[in-house]
């Protein structure tokens, strides 16, 4: 007997998983209105529904990224097809204490193009034109009247803050601390961002990454230069608001990692505060750290009554280079002293100098201190130059034919080829064993793709994907790695709970973004890499394949993604996705505002 009712859209058949760590089951799903309306073990009445028959299949809630650098991307292609086409429906921006909130266009400009390596003069332009908003609220009146392909969440960027506070020149002063009136300012900007629906504040004390523009270019970005005394006066808010404090340790101490742990602890006498550092990894030559890093941060939680957790990738991290342009060369003083130069001749002129080449040797044969590029050149493999001879060979091979140092030969290559030298490395994550401890320590959550970001570089937008394969593959092999719903569960219903967003589940009277995943489809070619186009931007970026792993994404309970081929609607229309706000699951809104907040709000209108 089918069940009675009317739907806009059914999926029969499938292997429904809810996303809350329960087995799946089969059943048939009904969604109305954008929402889920039916799960059913009867057919359900199918006259005037789309249908889609997931025979085979498994329907799942949609996925989530939660660490991403879309924040320009979304304003000129705000369909985010690469992250659609994997099955994820809701993505969150304003990492790393990068957020396009407050700041002028030019500010934000600076501190985002260098670091995430997209060029500065594609997204100056776009913010110039189009960014219309400089306070939480206005950003969110423009999300939500914006085409958003899947649902979009956001943190406040500290680099965001200390600028529109402090200006760009001295939130990178070091040794400057702000003022009360300065930090009461701050405070005010987080309570509204709060307000707005933010997830948290974004931080940065990593001092590696650094701006661009030719005002501060090469300082660290402006939340590396916040005394842990303002930090510290940040999470007093964040605290008492129940959200979260996302950041990056110093990597080149690695010891306010520490900090972090103990601001995350409640001790028994107050509320823990929810605390997410990047990454957990195994990175070559650092193997047994994410071990250890996990038991202790693990005890620690459980004696102290903390909330601390380390946002990691579930697959192998490998990453691309065009010539010398890749953030890692950041790590040390020789990369960074060309890469603060614009111009290829300079450049090039600096890399010939042999003065320049001992340092930058001294540098690379540095066996010990903070590091994440394991500085082997010999498991580096050239992919392409204009010297086909080249291709498949290391460094080191280069370096034994010509008969010089590899960090000479890498330089020659560089110099002779400039970004027409393309080249591969595997930095971490390189064993399945490391993955598997990584992705079933407690303190971690699967959320580090950095999708649009290092847009040559790296993809992982479909790293959820690679996960089900991986779980999957092990489990037939009999080397059983986790349950699949609980893999399921920590792609979707964990982090959206975490992070206390309305997402991540499917029952009767859920918001409507949904997978439907082909087992079938989850092959060898998840972990090949091409090259496509942005959508808007004249750019090409590494893009992950994924042929016919999701059957079907579906968000807000209109199909944006079926059978390897968008709709039309994707990206023009407002029936997609939303902004979801913090704090407010299953209610359509921002929570209430302080007055604190109104007041502001309020200034931010009679100064416009």
């Amino acid at each position: 007997m089918m069940q009675d009712a009317r739907f806009d859209l059914i999926i029969r058949n499938g292997l429904v998983f809810d996303g809350m760590g329960n087995p799946g089951q089969r059943r048939h799903v009904g969604i109305r209105d954008g929402r889920v309306a039916a799960l059913s073990e009867l057919p359900l009445t199918e006259a005037g529904a789309e249908v889609i028959d997931a025979q085979g299949q498994w329907v799942m809630p949609g996925m989530l990224d939660m660490h991403t650098h879309y924040d320009a991307e979304l304003v000129a292609a705000p369909a985010l097809r690469e992250s659609v086409k994997h099955g994820v429906t809701t993505v969150a921006v304003g990492s790393c204490s990068i957020s396009m909130m407050l700041s002028e266009p030019e500010d934000c400009s600076d501190l985002f193009t260098r670091v995430e390596s997209v060029p500065r003069d594609q997204v100056l332009p776009l913010l110039e034109k189009h960014k219309t908003w400089d306070s939480p609220h206005g950003y969110v009146d423009f999300l939500r009247q914006h085409p958003l392909g899947p649902n979009v969440c956001a943190f406040l960027g500290h680099s965001d803050l200390r600028v529109r506070t402090l200006g760009l020149s001295r939130s990178v002063r070091r040794g400057l601390k702000p003022t009360r009136e300065e930090l009461a300012t701050m405070t005010q900007h987080l309570e509204s961002a709060l307000d707005a629906g933010m997830m948290g504040l974004s931080g940065m004390t990593n001092p590696w990454d650094k701006l661009d523009g030719d005002r501060e270019r090469s300082a660290s970005l402006p939340a590396a230069y916040a005394p842990w005394s303002e930090i510290r006066h940040l999470n007093r808010t964040l605290r008492r608001r129940g959200r979260v404090l996302q950041s990056a340790p110093n990597l080149v101490t690695k010891l306010n990692a520490i900090l972090f742990g103990i601001a995350s602890a409640g001790w028994f006498i107050r509320r823990p505060l929810k605390t997410t550092l990047i990454t957990m990894m195994a990175v070559k030559g650092q193997e047994a750290l994410p071990k250890l890093v996990g038991f202790l941060s693990n005890v620690f939680n459980r004696l102290f009554r903390a909330d601390f957790r380390w946002e990691s990738l579930p697959t192998q991290f490998e990453v691309f280079s065009d010539g010398i342009d890749l953030v890692i060369f950041e790590e040390f003083g020789a990369g960074e002293a060309v890469l603060h130069l614009v111009d290829e001749l300079e450049r090039n002129e600096l890399m010939r100098d042999p003065d320049y080449r001992r340092r930058f040797r001294k540098d690379y044969e540095k066996r010990f201190g903070a590091r994440v590029w394991h500085r082997d050149l010999g498991d580096a493999t050239i992919v392409d130059a204009p010297d086909r001879n080249l291709v498949g060979k290391s460094f080191v091979d280069v370096a034994r034919e010509r008969g010089v140092h590899e960090v000479d030969a890498f330089l020659d290559l560089v110099v002779e080829h400039g970004q027409k030298l393309r080249w591969h490395t595997v930095i971490g994550n390189y064993k399945p064993q490391q993955i598997r401890e990584i992705v079933n320590q407690p303190s971690t959550l699967l959320a580090f793709n950095d999708s649009g970001a290092h847009i040559r570089n790296m993809a992982f937008y479909n790293s959820q994907l690679r996960f089900l394969k991986f779980v999957r593959d092990e489990a037939e092999a009999g080397r059983p790695v986790m349950p699949l719903e609980k893999a399921i569960w920590k792609l979707t219903g964990e982090l959206a709970d975490w992070f206390d967003i309305d997402a991540g589940r499917l029952h009767v009277g859920a918001r409507a973004d949904v997978a439907v995943i082909n087992p079938e489809g989850l092959g060898e070619q998840l972990a090949q890499f091409d090259e496509a186009k942005i959508e808007n931007l004249d750019l090409k970026r590494l893009v992950n394949r994924s042929d016919h792993a999701v059957t079907a994404t579906i968000i807000n309970g209109r199909v944006a993604f079926r059978q390897g081929q968008f709709v039309p609607e994707l990206g023009r229309d407002t029936v997609f996705g939303t902004f979801l706000p913090a704090g407010a699951r299953g209610v359509a809104g921002p929570s209430a505002r302080t007055e604190a907040s109104t007041a502001y709000e309020a200034n931010v209108a009679a100064s416009a």
